[in-house]
């Protein structure tokens, strides 16, 4: 479906009122049901445990008439205010189930707080029974769910007859935006009637009743653009347009206001805020653990380095942080000869990464016996976890890029440090140093644009995998 920055509609299709007004009686309905279950279940001692009885007689619960008059008719009353308040009644037909269904059981489990606060805080005394309190939100969460859905199911049914469905027209000089136009022609919710180019178009195709027009090339001084927006008002037509910027990241713009003005902006990535704060969180308590549990074996690395190869240990390469503007010490366990860096000049002709500015040696001679075993599981990449609990590095991000690598760089491929750099991603586990430039530099983009917590958990159990399947 198109999404809501896409397009603002004001006008409303009957059906969407009804059903939004629908879902009001409903949602009464099934919390009543909800409470008066609940109470037949507690006065027949019913816990909902199979064939297994816990409960005493009941002795605090009222008389049904009083239940009905202190509880059921304030706390119906309290679940639609709390319903209102989330969301649970806005008037869209696009809604999806999944949404609906979070919905519902964040606006349960606010409903249940409200109850408890109420009970302890403001009349200082327990609730009748807490396995009648249990049960009701229960059946509250499969009764409010069961009716939404039956009226969800309802409306989609009546859009798919032609009911309710959002008529829409485009117009301008520029054909409709080939995603757009996709959407139109897929999605039930909406019948395209076509585009039209000039003003001229519009007026012979109003007996094709639209209840939206979308231009395609909307201009803020253009005497058509108000001329439509004028026709569009005193016709009592919505009106939208596609926003003619940054139309390849739309997850990635929001509406924000400035005073009184909407304001469309670009948030680079989905970390920005409370991802950040999460994501950073994780990192310290996920990067301590594995530094603890690993420190037996960063031990003995460091003996067996220290005994095959002699000092130093570690490895130090200079690497662009975040932003791209300032770099870090990244820490690496030694697996290269001492003067690797003075013989990679030597070794430059010799990379077989055509593709891009980055350096890569088949069977690189400077490798050591041991440095290839410790690359071959990963396991020279353990040090950065001391990068990670400092702040330079992530456990999940894009590759970290050397300083001569980035100097090369285009304004695309610069986007990838809108994030902190890794020690494992996407392109990491997406097939290493088999990808070229370009399909990494896609993928770090693509996980910086589409970044949540279950995508960095994922990354993660994909890259134990990744280490021990490796092949090559």
């Amino acid at each position: 479906m198109l999404e809501e920055w896409v397009l603002y509609d004001s006008s409303m299709k009957r059906s969407e009122l009804l059903f939004g007004i629908l879902r009001i009686p409903i949602d009464g309905i099934a919390v009543v049901a909800a409470l008066l279950l609940s109470y037949e279940l507690r006065m027949m001692q019913v816990d909902l445990i199979p064939r297994v009885q816990l409960l005493d007689p009941p002795r605090t619960l009222p008389p049904l008439e009083v239940f009905m008059e202190t509880f059921v008719i304030p706390g119906c009353i309290l679940f639609v205010l709390i319903a209102a308040c989330t969301g649970l009644y806005a008037l869209k037909s696009t809604r999806s189930a999944w949404n609906e269904a979070g919905k519902i059981l964040f606006t349960s489990m606010l409903w249940l707080v409200a109850i408890m606060a109420w009970y302890f805080l403001i009349r200082r005394e327990l609730f009748y029974s807490r396995i009648l309190l249990l049960h009701a939100t229960f059946f509250t969460i499969l009764f409010v769910g069961i009716g939404r859905m039956s009226v969800l199911v309802i409306q989609r049914t009546a859009l798919q007859c032609g009911f309710g469905v959002r008529r829409v027209l485009s117009i301008g000089s520029k054909p409709l935006a080939k995603e757009a136009l996709e959407t139109l022609l897929r999605d039930y919710h909406y019948a395209y009637l076509g585009h039209v180019r000039t003003f001229r178009g519009l007026q012979k195709s109003m007996h094709e009743s639209p209840d939206l027009i979308v231009q395609t090339d909307p201009h803020p001084r253009s005497r058509g653009t108000a001329q439509l927006i004028d026709f569009c008002r005193s016709h009592h037509i919505g009106y939208g347009f596609l926003p003619p910027v940054l139309a390849d990241v739309p997850h990635l713009l929001g509406v924000d206001h400035l005073g009184l003005l909407p304001l469309m902006r670009l948030r680079p990535t989905p970390l920005d805020g409370w991802g950040s704060i999460a994501k950073r969180v994780s990192d310290i308590v996920l990067g301590a653990l594995c530094l603890v549990l690993l420190s037996p074996i960063l031990l003995l690395i460091s003996i067996l380095i220290l005994l095959c190869n002699g000092w130093p240990i570690l490895y130090v390469s200079r690497r662009v942080g975040g932003k791209g503007t300032e770099t870090f010490p990244m820490l690496k366990f030694r697996t290269m000869v001492r003067d690797a860096d003075q013989q990679k000049k030597r070794l430059f002709k010799l990379s077989h990464r055509r593709d891009g500015p980055l350096f890569k040696v088949k069977n690189d001679p400077r490798i050591t016996r041991l440095g290839a075993i410790l690359r071959r599981f990963d396991l020279d990449e353990l040090p950065q976890l001391l990068n990670v609990l400092a702040g330079h590095m992530s456990l999940v991000g894009p590759r970290p890029h050397l300083t001569e690598e980035v100097a090369r760089y285009n304004s695309v491929q610069r986007r990838v440090f809108a994030v902190a750099p890794g020690m494992t991603g996407l392109s990491q586990v997406s097939g290493r140093s088999n990808l070229s430039f370009a399909d990494e530099v896609k993928l770090d983009l693509r996980y910086i644009e589409e970044w949540s917590p279950f995508l960095d958990l994922w990354i993660l159990w994909r890259t134990g995998r990744v280490v021990v399947e490796r092949s090559d």
